[in-house]
């Protein structure tokens, strides 16, 4: 009874001091909370800590008593005493672990519905990941953009898809992640609680470029979020290359060509529109209108020499209407007279 209270005083005294410790710094080790998911998040979250720090106290403090109560002394040569275990004791560090597993997964699991439930007036995003850019697409507003812009206090399932490999949507002021899986649509639903700026970043390694995967996330008050939206729906005032550039922008072309001249992943835009260049297959062609429809609707038919088709999207020809083609196009041939 004696060593019984001295190891759970010693567990006592170490559990209190990791959970005074956990109630002064937790919420310092993680991001701010910015949404209503997040805090279902974090309350489970801080429950496991706050048991995962009595599970050290536990193991600690019987390690720490035993190496101080039970030390060999000098002179002392003689076996210790021989047992062959405690049926109590193993139906206690059995029984009670599970019933503590159980616990979490039902709450777990009522946390889960309660972040997962729609709402009637939801805001619904198209989201498509591809190698390595997001493409935020409003539907019920037939806009497109490279940034996430989001309403606060107003629920928006996202809809998730990918183009080439998988990827994982997160935001770790969300809290909340979801896969954005080739062929498939998987919804996450987020509500804003904080305005402000964030960035999304994909949680699934995806190839060369997937720590740069990143694309802002813009929350704003109801009134801002319905200016942009206006904004964005009227009619396009600049010319065909500067809608070109907007559409280069939301489908991720600058991630691989750049247009200032630097190398990238494939061949820089700047100067190459009337340029004769060299193929993969050693044949010579010029960069012209044709040149570039066909090498943005089957990206690997005409290869740059030098270069791989490592990341081109291949089905450009079907999310791309003729006239975003021509806008690209043009774009990318104002670029080659800017040079000039």
């Amino acid at each position: 009874m004696k060593h019984l209270l001295g190891v759970s005083a010693l567990i006592a005294a170490i559990t209190l001091a990791a959970w005074a410790w956990l109630g002064t710094g937790f919420d310092k080790l993680l991001p701010i909370r910015a949404s209503e998911e997040s805090f279902y998040v974090d309350r489970l979250l801080g429950m496991q800590f706050y048991v995962i720090a009595f599970l050290f106290a536990l193991i600690i403090g019987f390690m720490l008593y035993s190496f101080i109560v039970f030390r060999r002394r000098p002179g002392d040569d003689g076996d210790g005493d021989h047992f062959h275990g405690n049926t109590t004791l193993e139906v206690v560090w059995t029984v009670v672990p599970l019933g503590v597993v159980l616990y979490f997964a039902v709450l777990g699991t009522g946390y889960l519905s309660d972040i997962t439930s729609p709402e009637t007036d939801e805001l619904v995003v198209e989201v498509t990941g591809s190698q390595w850019n997001w493409r935020f697409d409003y539907p019920e507003y037939g806009i497109s953009s490279a940034e996430l812009f989001l309403p606060v206090n107003r629920q928006t399932v996202l809809e998730l898809t990918s183009i080439d490999v998988i990827h994982s949507f997160w935001v770790p002021e969300f809290r909340v992640k979801q896969d954005a899986v080739p062929g498939m649509v998987h919804p996450l639903r987020i509500t804003p609680t904080e305005t402000g700026a964030y960035v999304v970043r994909c949680a699934e390694i995806c190839g060369l470029d997937h720590s740069y995967m990143l694309a802002d996330v813009s929350v704003m008050e109801t009134a801002d979020f319905d200016a942009w939206l206006q904004s964005q729906m009227a009619p396009p005032t600049g010319g065909l290359a500067e809608v070109g550039a907007e559409l280069a922008q939301v489908n991720g072309c600058l991630g691989c060509h750049s247009i200032d001249g630097s190398e990238n992943t494939g061949p820089t835009w700047l100067g190459i529109y009337g340029e004769e260049v060299y193929l993969a297959d050693g044949s010579e062609i010029i960069i012209d209108d044709a040149y570039l429809r066909a090498s943005i609707i089957d990206p690997g038919s005409q290869i740059v020499a030098g270069f791989e088709n490592v990341s081109m999207p291949a089905n450009f020809g079907a999310v791309l209407s003729d006239a975003d083609l021509d806008a690209l196009v043009a774009y990318i041939a104002s670029l080659g007279k800017d040079k000039e």
